[in-house]
């Protein structure tokens, strides 16, 4: 018993048991166990304000002339009794736990010997503890650690005098450590993904749909750069036709896949790959460009050689922000059957400098184009295979001004696709302006106004640049954030998987 006690001590915490005949399958800790956690907790959240109020906390101790000897006797006394009450708390939520036959069951579980890794991880998915605590389903090989970064390696601004450019760069390179990412990704930020994680919140309702409806397989991948991330895998292979091709999702700047895209295949009868971000939910790290490339790196090589997908059937799915990792894997996997992207854009900057004051400019153009410079429309260029672009009528975050969809930002993303890749079309009609000109104008209006349009008398040339607007690109009528319904996809899906 006492090493049973012992095991429990540091051992993960439980939040569900899936596949439960009665109830919801919600773990359910005794008392000792509650007020034990929820001690903890608490003990916790005050230990992270005073680390970071700790220079506050310092100058106002030596002020009231806490530093003697008699005081720092007291003050170690305190440290002593605030460390016997956190032990007593370990100890009381260990006996919890080593009293309760669930948790028990699910600890042996855990920690019985692994003889065959695949029955161990199949056995493990039973229930949802802490993602840290998750056996490890597939590693990349590591690389070496990129050298610390230089701020003033890079320039955004080199027009401005030497003293301001090199004042914004020193300004940029502490915004970026401090806030600048969390504003880019707030899935990010500490407080909301600690209350999103917690039992009973949208997350673990998502994945207990994920998992009890589709029979998602959560896994935990560790990326060359050393980040683990979480993935959910929905297997359609046995039961639809869709199944053999593999949807790779990625999501938005405050997505997480538990309550985002996924689904969306699935129900499609597509198989479906989702994942979080690193530093949202339970991945680790932060989203800069690097570790995001890693992390769909690790991904998609997840996807063929754990999941058995060919790269010929694999499809890229991004959503907003999400276009820019699923771009740069379709770049880096020419082979792949497609790729999707929905709400996107083609350039971080000009969205950016729409959200932030006019005087903040330069600072926000070096952040950007020095540490966050997601181009997707460059790395759409770079891939040769079929491309299906959803752009939102009604776009609130990716339209320039709000409500005039002439500004939308997947507007420019089409014009980058097509110049790419039908350089003869321009030839052919006489220099390349006047067409850009009249392209910009016909993509401008919404797929109804083209319709309209092309019921009028038209020259050829005119009919070409609808033609070539349909065959990228299809609207559909919603704000930025609603999800892409089943039947819409489907048909982005036929007409993508027909090119």
């Amino acid at each position: 018993m006492m090493q049973l006690i012992l095991d429990c001590v540091f051992s993960p915490r439980l939040y569900r048991i899936y596949g439960q005949e009665d109830g919801d399958g919600a773990y359910e800790p005794n008392m000792m166990e509650q007020v034990a956690t929820k001690l903890l907790s608490a003990t916790r959240t005050i230990v992270n304000i005073g680390i970071y109020t700790s220079p506050l906390l310092c100058m106002y101790i030596f002020k009231r002339g806490f530093f003697s000897v008699d005081e720092l006797n007291t003050l170690f006394h305190l440290i002593g009794t605030v460390g016997c009450f956190f032990s007593l708390t370990l100890f009381m939520r260990s006996l919890g736990r080593a009293s309760n036959p669930d948790y028990v069951e699910f600890l042996h579980t855990l920690y019985r010997p692994v003889v065959d890794e695949k029955s161990y991880i199949e056995s493990i998915r039973k229930y949802d503890f802490d993602f840290n605590r998750w056996p490890i389903s597939f590693i990349m090989d590591p690389i070496a650690s990129e050298p610390a970064v230089n701020p003033f390696s890079k320039c955004a601004n080199p027009e401005l005098p030497y003293y301001k450019r090199v004042t914004i760069q020193i300004l940029a390179y502490f915004a970026i450590k401090t806030f600048a990412i969390r504003l880019i990704y707030p899935g990010c930020v500490g407080v909301l993904r600690n209350i999103l994680c917690d039992p009973g919140t949208a997350l673990e309702e998502g994945r207990l749909n994920l998992v009890e409806v589709y029979n998602g397989k959560r896994a935990r991948v560790v990326t060359a750069d050393g980040n683990t991330i979480d993935t959910m895998f929905v297997d359609n292979r046995l039961t639809s036709l869709n199944g053999r091709i593999l949807v790779i999702c990625s999501e938005g700047n405050s997505g997480f896949y538990e309550v985002g895209i996924m689904v969306t295949p699935a129900k499609a009868g597509f198989s479906s790959l989702g994942w979080n971000h690193p530093g949202f939910g339970d991945s680790t790290g932060y989203p800069f460009p690097r570790q995001e490339q890693n992390a769909i790196d690790a991904v998609v090589q997840y996807a063929i050689h754990e999941l058995d997908f060919n790269v010929e059937n694999i499809v890229m799915f991004g959503w907003s922000i999400g276009g820019y990792v699923s771009a740069w894997a379709a770049a880096s996997y020419p082979d792949m059957r497609g790729l999707i992207l929905d709400a996107s854009f083609d350039d971080l900057l000009p969205l950016a400098l729409k959200q932030m004051p006019r005087s903040w400019n330069y600072l926000v153009k070096e952040v950007i184009r020095s540490y966050v410079d997601l181009n997707v429309g460059d790395l759409l260029v770079r891939y040769r295979g079929a491309v299906q672009l959803v752009r939102r009528t009604e776009d609130e975050v990716i339209c320039i001004r709000q409500g005039q969809l002439a500004t939308n930002r997947g507007n420019y993303l089409f014009l980058r696709l097509v110049v790419s890749r039908h350089p003869e079309f321009f030839e052919e009609l006489n220099g390349e302006k006047p067409v850009i000109d009249l392209l910009q104008a016909c993509v401008a209006l919404s797929d109804q106004q083209r319709i309209v349009l092309s019921r009028t008398d038209l020259p050829e040339s005119k009919r070409r640049l609808l033609r070539m607007i349909e065959k990228y690109m299809r609207d559909y009528r919603s704000s930025h954030c609603s999800v892409l319904p089943e039947s819409d996809f489907k048909a982005v899906m036929e007409t993508l998987l027909n090119m």
